[in-house]
C-alpha cells in the first residue's frame, strides 16, 4: 500500500487461540477493509531466545532476533496486544522488547499503541506497565483511545478459534488505528 504508515503488531501471547493475538488479526482485517493508509505485518516473537547477551557474538545478534531488530526498525509505528500477567506484561512480550532495545535501539522515536483483553480489568494494568517501560526505551504511545476488553463478560466477544467477533470491540479498535495513524503521521511532520 502506498504512502501507508508501516504498523508492525505484536502479540504478547503465544497461545494458538489468544484473544489478545485475535485482536491483532482483527485489526489487519480492518487495515485491509476499513481503515485507509495503514498497513500492518504480525511478527510472532515465538521463536527469541530468552535474553541472554552471551548470544551476542562480535555486536552481531543471533539470526532469528536481527530479523526481528530489522522489522521493527523498517516500520513507522507499533501495535501491542499485551495481556496482563501477575500486573505487569508477559515474560514473551518483555524478552523481545529487551531484545529490541539492546544497543542500537530499535523502538527509538517510534509511535505505539496497546490493545488488550483480559478478565475483570482488560488487562488495563499491563498497559500502563508497557507505558513505563516505554518512556525508557524511548517509544511515544497514544493516550486516547484507550482499549481494554473484558472478555468474559456477555456478550461474546471472540469465538472458538480466538477471532474477534464483537462489533462494539471493532469499532474501538479502529478508533485505536485511526489515532495511532494521526499520531503517526504527527510525529513524522506529515500532519
Amino acid at each position: 500500500m502506498a504512502g501507508a504508515i508501516k504498523v508492525v503488531a505484536i502479540s504478547g501471547s503465544l497461545r494458538k487461540a489468544s484473544y489478545n493475538t485475535g485482536l491483532i488479526r482483527s485489526a489487519i482485517e480492518l487495515s485491509k477493509n476499513v481503515v485507509e493508509g495503514v498497513d500492518i505485518e504480525y511478527i510472532d516473537i515465538s521463536t527469541l531466545p530468552m535474553l541472554n547477551t552471551d548470544l551476542e557474538i562480535e555486536g552481531n545478534f543471533p539470526a532469528e532476533v536481527e530479523a526481528f531488530r530489522q522489522k521493527i526498525l523498517a516500520a513507522d509505528s507499533v501495535l501491542f496486544a499485551s495481556p496482563e500477567y501477575n500486573y505487569s506484561v508477559s515474560a514473551p512480550l518483555k524478552n523481545a522488547i529487551d531484545w529490541a532495545s539492546r544497543p542500537p535501539n530499535v523502538w527509538a522515536g517510534k509511535s505505539a499503541a496497546i490493545v488488550s483483553v483480559g478478565g475483570g480489568h482488560g488487562g488495563a494494568k499491563s498497559h500502563y506497565h508497557l507505558r513505563q517501560i516505554g518512556v525508557f526505551i524511548d517509544l511515544h504511545f497514544i493516550n486516547k483511545p484507550e482499549f481494554f476488553l473484558n472478555a468474559f463478560q456477555p456478550p461474546a466477544k471472540f469465538n472458538g478459534d480466538g477471532d474477534l467477533i464483537d462489533q462494539d470491540a471493532k469499532n474501538n479498535l479502529e478508533g485505536v488505528l485511526l489515532s495511532l495513524k494521526a499520531f503517526t503521521l504527527q510525529l513524522q511532520g506529515k500532519n
